[in-house]
C-alpha cells in the first residue's frame, strides 16, 4: 500500500470512525440532551420538574427521544468532520514538530495510535476542528435545539425548516453560532489538552503496573479502552464547567431569537433578569451527557482506529515479505 494510497483510506477510516462514534453516542444519550435544551429554555424548568411533566404525558418514552433524528445527524455528521478534521491538522502539526527537532511523547507504552502534540499544539487543533464541524453543522444543530424544546411544535424537519426560512430567513439557520464557537473553541481545545495528558499518565501508571505484575508490555485492549474512556470523562467534565454558560446563552438565542438577539446582549438580559445563575442552568445534565457521550465517542474511534492502523501495518509488512 502506497503513502499516498494509505493516507486517503486514513481520511476516510477516520471519518467514518467518527460518524460510527458520534451516531452511537447521539442515540443513546437523546434524553440527556432533550433533558438539558428544557430546563436551559427557561429559568422556571427544573430537571425534576421537566422529567415529571414528559414522564406523565402521553407517549413519555417517544417523547424523551424527540429529536432523535437532528440529533444524530449533528452529532454523527459533526462528529465525522471533527474527528477527521483534527486527524488531519494534528498530523500536519506533526510534521512539522518533527521537522523542526521537537519531540513527541515517547515514555513507554501509550494506549493510542494518534499523533502526541504539545499542550499548545492539542489546544489549537482542536480548537479549529471544532470551530469548523459546528459551522457546518449549525443549521442541524438549530433545527435539534427547537426539536427539543416544548416552545416548538414541529411535527417534521421540513415544516421546521420551512417556519425558520418564513419567519427569520436563512439567517436563522444560523442563530446562536457567536455563542456556539466560543462554547466550541475552548471546550474542543481545554478537552484534547486534558484528554491527551490524562491518557499520557494513565499509560504510564498502566505500564509500570503490567511490567511490576509480568505481563506483557503492550498494553492491552481492555487496558486501553479503560483509559480512553476515563480521559474521555474527566477531560469532558472540566471542559464542560469552564464553558456551559456560553452553553446556555446559545441555547436561549437558538429558541428565542426575537427577545436574545446576540450573545453579548442575551448575557445581559439573563444577569439583570434571573442572575449568575441561570447561566449555569443544565450544567449538572450537560457534565453527565458530555461525559458520558465524550467518553463513549473517544472509546469507540480511539479503538476503530487502532484496530485499523494495527491491518494496515500487517498489509504492510505482508507487502514486503
Amino acid at each position: 500500500m502506497s503513502d499516498g494510497s494509505k493516507s486517503r483510506a486514513s481520511s476516510s477510516f477516520h471519518f467514518f470512525a467518527g460518524l460510527s462514534s458520534g451516531i452511537l453516542s447521539a442515540v443513546l444519550l437523546q434524553p440527556a440532551d432533550l433533558l438539558k435544551t428544557r430546563v436551559q429554555q427557561s429559568r422556571t424548568s427544573t430537571l425534576l420538574g421537566t422529567i415529571r411533566s414528559i414522564a406523565s404525558g402521553p407517549k413519555p418514552i417517544r417523547q424523551f427521544w424527540r429529536g432523535t433524528l437532528p440529533s444524530t445527524l449533528r452529532t454523527g455528521c459533526g462528529s465525522a468532520i471533527y474527528f477527521s478534521s483534527l486527524n488531519e491538522l494534528r498530523r500536519r502539526a506533526s510534521v512539522a514538530a518533527a521537522r523542526q527537532g521537537d519531540v513527541a511523547f515517547n515514555g513507554g507504552e501509550h494506549s493510542s495510535s494518534l499523533p502526541k502534540l504539545s499542550n499548545t499544539a492539542n489546544l489549537a487543533t482542536g480548537a479549529v476542528a471544532r470551530t469548523w464541524a459546528g459551522f457546518i453543522m449549525m443549521p442541524v444543530t438549530v433545527l435539534k435545539v427547537r426539536y427539543e424544546s416544548s416552545l416548538y411544535t414541529y411535527n417534521s424537519l421540513f415544516t421546521a425548516s420551512r417556519h425558520i426560512v418564513r419567519t427569520e430567513g436563512l439567517r436563522g439557520f444560523f442563530a446562536g453560532f457567536g455563542a456556539t464557537a466560543v462554547r466550541d473553541a475552548p471546550y474542543a481545545g481545554l478537552y484534547v489538552v486534558f484528554y491527551e495528558q490524562s491518557k499520557r499518565r494513565l499509560s504510564q501508571l498502566a505500564s509500570k503496573m503490567e511490567e511490576t505484575s509480568g505481563a506483557r508490555t503492550k498494553l492491552s485492549w481492555s487496558t486501553s479502552a479503560g483509559i480512553h474512556f476515563l480521559s474521555g470523562a474527566a477531560a469532558a467534565g472540566l471542559g464542560t464547567t469552564v464553558t456551559n454558560p456560553f452553553d446556555a446563552i446559545k441555547t436561549r438565542i437558538q429558541l428565542m431569537p426575537h427577545r436574545y438577539e446576540n450573545m453579548a446582549q442575551a448575557a445581559k438580559k439573563m444577569l439583570a433578569e434571573e442572575g449568575a445563575r441561570s447561566l449555569f442552568d443544565g450544567l449538572g445534565i450537560r457534565i453527565a451527557r458530555k461525559a458520558i457521550s465524550s467518553a463513549l465517542a473517544w472509546t469507540v474511534y480511539e479503538e476503530l482506529i487502532r484496530r485499523a492502523e494495527r491491518e494496515w501495518k500487517q498489509a504492510v509488512e505482508e507487502e514486503h515479505v
